[in-house]
């Protein structure tokens, strides 16, 4: 019915939401769509909306690597899975009013210092901020996080500071393995209770 042509140049002119619906018509359109998207990526914006924007095994690597920002719509829910995985560029987050960020969302951006959390945070799923090297602080004691994810904050190395809130009931395996600036030497990082039980004592 339209030309790839058309399609190309209509989807410029349409909002994030209705862009990411049409992908979802036909492959005309999520072509077209695609190509849009991966033109924003290169600019180093990424529009995060409900789910998942980009299929990180195809938008990994050096393509991912160009994010140095995000945007969040407004209908977004939640932060889907893997959609940052390897963004080694994005330096700050500033997460909306959403429950829930999916597993591997931000995996391996490195150059992540600073995530800014909402309170209607409730979980926080496996691998989240794994390896996120450059990430010094975690501040969760304002929201209502009640799951913290396998590993979600394992390998951040530079984290000296963390504040858990009294909601948190349930810890994924070896959530804070590797975050040796945490806590003091003689706290073993791999398990979880006494990683828990010294943050709580400093909030105390």
């Amino acid at each position: 019915m339209f030309t790839p042509e058309f399609r190309s140049h209509f989807i410029e002119f349409v909002p994030g939401d209705t862009l990411m619906t049409l992908r979802l018509v036909t492959n005309g359109w999520k072509a077209a769509a695609d190509v849009f998207i991966n033109v924003g990526v290169k600019s180093g914006e990424i529009i995060v909306h409900s789910g998942n924007d980009l299929d990180w095994r195809i938008y990994s690597g050096g393509i991912r690597a160009l994010i140095t920002r995000v945007i969040f719509s407004l209908n977004a829910t939640k932060v889907g899975e893997y959609i940052c995985k390897f963004a080694d560029n994005l330096v700050i987050v500033d997460i909306p009013d959403i429950t829930s960020i999916g597993l591997h969302a931000f995996t391996c951006c490195m150059s992540l210092t600073a995530v800014y959390l909402p309170t209607t945070l409730t979980s926080i799923g496996n691998y989240t901020f794994n390896l996120c090297t450059s990430l010094e602080n975690f501040d969760l004691l304002h929201t209502n996080l009640q799951e913290l994810g396998e590993m979600a904050v394992a390998g951040c190395l530079e984290i000296k500071s963390m504040t858990i809130p009294d909601s948190l009931r349930t810890l994924g395996y070896r959530v804070f393995d590797g975050c040796v600036k945490l806590v003091p030497s003689n706290i073993n990082t791999q398990y979880n209770d006494a990683v828990v039980a010294h943050l709580r004592s400093l909030q105390n």
